[in-house]
């Protein structure tokens, strides 16, 4: 799998912004196949950045429903990347 393959997304929200600014951990959706590893060479290469820890959620999809029609919306990976102590934080996410 490539380098740019792996990383889909970063993730915008309440819980990651918070951990952004205290802890200096970042999410990301990454591919659905891509382990640990291939995260942590991904963001060092991206961004620059030395990677502390990686741990990873596989996310299910909701259920949803159109009338009387069901679907699933589809699963995905979620990959929360700490980076190491002295590193300077992402800067796209700094301005959220």
């Amino acid at each position: 799998m490539r380098v740019q393959d792996v990383i889909r997304r970063p993730i915008f929200t309440e819980k990651a912004t918070v951990q952004g600014e205290l802890a200096n951990t970042y999410a990301f959706e990454v591919a659905r196949n891509a382990n640990k590893v291939q995260i942590r060479r991904a963001i060092e290469i991206q961004f620059d950045r030395k990677v502390a820890e990686v741990r990873v959620a596989n996310m299910y999809g909701k259920l949803r429903r159109q009338g009387r029609f069901f679907g699933r919306k589809a699963d995905w990976k979620k990959a929360y990347v700490r980076l190491a102590e002295g590193e300077k934080p992402l800067e796209f996410f700094e301005g959220t």
